[in-house]
């Protein structure tokens, strides 16, 4: 390094006085180049990075804040529970059709019709209805819509049309009821579990045994070829 110094401050000072002013100004706009290209946009880096940890450090302090209010609301929501009917699970919304009939019985209204209608769900609650065409008097019907929402059913009247019968001696109407329920977690479908693949073996050959040819002896003499017998040649005329 230091022989590299020496030998550019040689080379310079053979330098005449304008090439050294051109050098020097080479030097300083390549220098405040690389500082306008490189250096000036990172000014304001650090301010960033110091607004990004203060806000990091205000919603940390905010979550620990409500992380620390924990028990407060879990004696604020069972003090709301007890004051309310708690609302009934999926599996009992098959009995409205069991609860409507057995409170018009008692309630002495005839009912001429109950039809289902197509249940409404969400992602918490499902919602069951069920359309109803009655004849009764006045206050049988009062009863009967009264004692429904009265207890723990929560079955309640969305709709309601009243006329009187044709001699007009007890009422005919029309009802809508419905009942919410609560939906049932989804469970997670369980992993499959992983089949267990034997090695395939490859089948053994057993080699068969070779059974030695039994030779046959027999008793007949043995037989001699003979050469066939040569023809006898053609004479040939003179």
């Amino acid at each position: 390094m230091k022989a590299l110094l020496a030998r550019f401050t040689a080379y310079f000072a053979r330098l005449s006085s304008l090439e050294r002013r051109f050098i020097v100004v080479a030097i300083v706009v390549v220098f405040a180049v690389v500082n306008l290209w490189f250096v000036l946009p990172r000014f304001n880096d650090w301010g960033q990075v110091r607004h990004r940890q203060e806000t990091a450090l205000a919603t940390r302090d905010k979550y620990e804040k409500e992380i620390a209010q924990t028990p407060t609301y879990n004696s604020q929501i069972s003090a709301l529970e007890s004051e309310g009917v708690a609302v009934p699970v999926e599996d009992q919304s098959l009995n409205i059709f069991n609860a409507i009939n057995n409170q018009a019985v008692q309630s002495g209204v005839t009912v001429m019709n109950n039809t289902p209608q197509p249940e409404r769900t969400n992602q918490f609650f499902l919602e069951r209805s069920q359309t109803l065409t009655v004849q009764s008097g006045e206050a049988q019907l009062v009863d009967f819509l009264y004692k429904l929402g009265d207890g723990n059913s929560l079955i309640r009247v969305r709709a309601l049309s009243l006329r009187p019968d044709a001699p007009r001696q007890i009422l005919a109407g029309n009802l809508t009821l419905i009942a919410s329920y609560q939906k049932k977690p989804t469970a997670r479908p369980a992993p499959a579990a992983a089949k267990a693949t034997a090695p395939a073996t490859a089948p053994v050959t057993v080699p068969k045994a070779t059974v030695p040819k039994a030779t046959v002896k027999t008793n007949k003499p043995p037989t001699t070829v003979l050469p066939a017998a040569s023809k006898p040649a053609k004479p040939t005329k003179k």
